[in-house]
């Protein structure tokens, strides 16, 4: 430890200490990610309100440690948490994990060095929440987790190859997640559902199906808050919820396909151009407006050093529940129609007019989430800029 030149920082309660490094990478000697403090302070929020939901002391399993952030802030920041175990492969991220343990003196905290999927099959059903934040895909640790998890549990799954998901490189998504991915305007949308999709087909195979308490697309990462169910018959019902989004690039209409081998449209019913399809992936709920709406009230009790960030997206979220799948991209729209964009105001009062929902979205500032068809929004549209 004595090698490194070492930094210190806060975060809500807790203060820990890590080895000074000039880029965030897995090649840092002890991972630490200033970017991720909005997630962990959301993490926070979530893992807080499924205790109080439970009203019952809970265990945590932080399965990627680094430096012990998380799980010390788990431990130091909840109410009702018994015991957390931090696991890392390495051992100098060991040492650190239980430097700033020591740091925040704390107790019931263990320290685990092991492969993150061997950890999960050693510990089966010992943990109320299973923390997966990897440098990278989630997908080789969700067959273990799904293994491990206990019913009733929470799961909170992070994924930051965001550039699969999305379809900016297809091959690597159809290999990790077993979907195909689709780069359109709604792309980190159909990103989590395809992570979303691929852990309701891997828990399955447990029993085990999934509730989605909350779900965002931030920066450079997706990140699912998952309640974890047990029954064969709830998951069979659940994985009604699997499917496909077909999307046409020439007039921008999309639809769903319900079932995991459905049959699809081969020809957009608007414009008769070839469809594109995406899937199979997650057509259910992805916002629950309850858990959102108590994780919002939750800020009142929490030092978080991000609440302004992290309320603003807390409500994106809550408006979003029970929203129509996708969104529309208004200047993806105007462009192919060759007209300038209205004021976005102007277009949702006039789509709420026409008798439709229309709802911001927080993947995109120009999105609108709305029952209107792409022909009823482009006469909209054509209207307003005349």
């Amino acid at each position: 430890m004595d090698e490194y030149k070492i930094k210190r920082i806060e975060e809500g309660l807790t203060k820990i200490e890590f080895p000074e490094f000039d880029k965030v990478s897995s090649e840092a000697p002890v991972f630490y990610n200033p970017h991720m403090e909005l997630n962990r302070d959301l993490s926070i929020l979530a893992i807080q309100v499924f205790q109080n939901e439970e009203n019952r002391e809970i265990n945590i399993c932080d399965l990627f440690g680094g430096s012990g952030i998380r799980g010390i802030r788990y431990k130091n920041e909840i109410d009702g948490v018994d015991n957390v175990a931090i696991n890392d492969i390495s051992e100098l991220a060991n040492e650190y994990e239980k430097h700033n343990i020591q740091l925040n003196n704390l107790e019931n905290i263990e320290v685990y060095q092991h492969d993150a999927s061997m950890f999960l099959r050693m510990k089966r059903g010992e943990f109320d929440v299973i923390d997966i934040d990897p440098f990278g895909t989630p997908s080789p640790f969700l067959d273990s987790a799904g293994y491990c998890a206990r019913r009733n549990s929470l799961l909170c799954v992070t994924a930051t190859d965001t550039s699969a998901l999305c379809g900016t490189y297809k091959e690597p998504c159809i290999r990790k997640y077993n979907a195909k991915p689709y780069k359109s305007e709604y792309c980190h949308e159909n990103g989590i559902r395809i992570l979303a999709g691929f852990v309701a087909l891997t828990l399955a195979k447990y029993s085990k199906c999934i509730d989605i308490k909350m779900s965002h697309s931030t920066e450079h990462y997706m990140r699912l808050y998952i309640k974890i169910e047990k029954g064969s018959k709830k998951s069979d019902e659940t994985l009604k919820n699997i499917g496909y989004i077909s999307h046409c690039s020439n007039c921008l209409h999309r639809q769903t396909s319900y079932g995991l081998a459905s049959a699809v449209e081969e020809t957009c019913p608007i414009c008769g151009e070839k469809l594109t399809h995406a899937g199979p992936l997650w057509l259910g709920d992805i916002q629950n407006k309850e858990f959102i709406q108590k994780m919002i009230e939750e800020t009142e009790h929490k030092k978080i050093n991000t609440e302004k960030e992290a309320l603003k997206l807390l409500n994106s979220c809550l408006n979003e529940a029970n929203a129509p799948v996708t969104f529309f991209d208004v200047h993806s729209i105007c462009k192919s129609l060759k007209i300038s964009a209205p004021k976005l105001d102007l277009i949702f009062e006039e789509i709420k007019n026409e008798g439709f929902i229309a709802i911001k979205t927080h993947y995109n500032p120009l999105g609108i989430k709305t029952d209107a068809n792409i022909e009823e929004i482009k006469s909209i549209l054509i209207k307003l800029s005349k």
